[in-house]
């Protein structure tokens, strides 16, 4: 490797490693709201994770110190804050064949989300005529 390469590759190690001590605070500092840690998925966005969880960009951005970035990567973890206490609801009766997943996935709204909201330990105990509430979300 020549020196050029050499003096770059630690240039861009020590930003690397700036950055992330930069960053680590503003996480840990929100440590105390975190109801739960979401490891960033190929194809996830910070929408589609806020809509999964029953929050809003705005709230996964302040909760894990991101100011107004909106870039997620792979691997990357996030903090999500719980609380649905403002969060508008719809109700959903279960019908035959219905599962947990599937309901999530028809709603957009994860399987843990629905698990915590309605009380559930087991999920694959729901039965027929239980009604689940759903949170929903403004466009």
């Amino acid at each position: 490797m020549n020196l050029k390469r050499l003096i770059l590759l630690s240039l861009a190690i020590v930003v690397i490693t700036a950055l992330m001590v930069v960053a680590a605070p503003a996480q840990r500092a929100n440590a105390a709201t975190c109801s739960l840690q979401y490891t960033v998925q190929r194809g996830n966005t910070l929408y589609g994770i806020a809509r999964m969880f029953g929050t809003t960009v705005a709230d996964l951005q302040s909760i894990n110190g991101m100011a107004a970035e909106t870039r997620i990567w792979a691997g990357q973890k996030l903090c999500i804050r719980l609380d649905y206490s403002d969060t508008p609801m719809t109700t959903y009766t279960v019908q035959r064949g219905d599962t947990l997943y599937s309901i999530s996935r028809r709603t957009l709204v994860s399987v843990d989300v629905l698990m915590r909201i309605n009380h559930i330990t087991n999920p694959n105990r729901i039965y027929v005529g239980q009604v689940l509430l759903i949170p929903t979300y403004s466009s």
